[in-house]
């Protein structure tokens, strides 16, 4: 079989060519160069709503990922399965080889008696022991969200049930796709690369450096503004939202440039700041999200 060529570390996928990167991955199953992966969507300790971002994504849309891309396993949202059918359905791939998509926190406190995912051979499973026995035997795990990736807004302060991200409960390599919520072409470029070249190039926080592999700031269309010192006293000025609290200088993703909502706007085009939901901490080390007090004349 032809070797294909790896992307450079550090290029970068703008929407268009993440949509020719998938088109690739389904162009390849259908011609028996690729087998198209099993997919297992397991749902922590969460607010699904990184399962709504994805059924949102356009161009390409989470339909491919279910029916075209892989063999859709498992979520437990999305499947028709309920009760002791959908555990035997969820626990039956292993064994065979699969990718492990995990949305949400594993809540840890009293060895996870606080989130209880179903009942399988007539005993309550945890997501803690879910996350646990399928995540150790994935060809590959994806943490999708900030909650999976390291804890997110359901480990935020006090953190009562001991929330963490999947990294922490499994000794093995974890692809990080940070965000509250995760973009969808992120996760559908990283299934994608997964299937054509094997794990893509990771940052020091293992995130895909093809999403993740400079700041906001960098690529912010507001950056002339920044360099000449000309900053926004309030929201709704079309200047730099630094002095507002915008976390653009610390966040990396490529939302300027690929966006949101079927790649039409993203918060700074709609005069928000950027409130970091994508850099490790979130929310906790973000906050406040919007800082007025710097600012106000009196």
């Amino acid at each position: 079989m032809e070797k294909k060529r790896a992307f450079c570390p550090f290029q970068e996928l703008k929407w268009k060519e993440t949509r020719q990167l998938v088109t690739r991955a389904m162009e390849e199953i259908e011609t028996q160069k690729r087998t198209k992966p099993n997919l297992v969507w397991l749902e922590l300790n969460g607010c699904t709503g990184n399962t709504i971002s994805m059924l949102d994504g356009q161009d390409p849309d989470f339909q491919y990922l279910m029916t075209q891309m892989t063999n859709f396993i498992y979520s437990n949202s999305l499947i028709a399965s309920q009760g002791e059918e959908a555990m035997d359905q969820l626990f039956d791939i292993i064994g065979e080889e699969y990718i492990l998509a995990v949305e949400g926190a594993v809540s840890r406190k009293d060895n996870g008696l606080y989130h209880i995912i179903g009942r399988h051979e007539g005993r309550e499973i945890t997501g803690l022991e879910a996350a646990m026995r399928l995540g150790e035997r994935a060809a590959h795990v994806i943490a999708v969200g900030d909650c999976a990736s390291y804890g997110g807004v359901s480990a935020a302060r006090p953190n009562p049930s001991d929330c963490t991200g999947i990294s922490d409960v499994v000794s093995r390599k974890v692809i990080k796709l940070t965000g509250c919520p995760c973009h969808p072409d992120w996760l559908m470029g990283t299934v994608a690369y997964l299937i054509l070249y094997g794990e893509p190039p990771l940052d020091e926080v293992d995130r895909p450096l093809m999403f993740y592999g400079i700041t906001i700031h960098d690529r912010c269309p507001r950056r002339s503004y920044y360099d000449s010192g000309i900053f926004a006293t309030k929201l709704g000025e079309e200047t730099c939202m630094y002095m507002l609290g915008c976390r653009g200088p610390v966040t990396q993703t490529d939302c300027p440039i690929r966006k949101w909502n079927g790649h039409v706007n993203w918060p700074i085009g709609d005069d928000s700041p950027c409130i970091g939901c994508a850099q490790f901490g979130f929310p906790d080390a973000m906050e406040p999200f919007i800082t007025f007090d710097t600012m106000r004349k009196e």
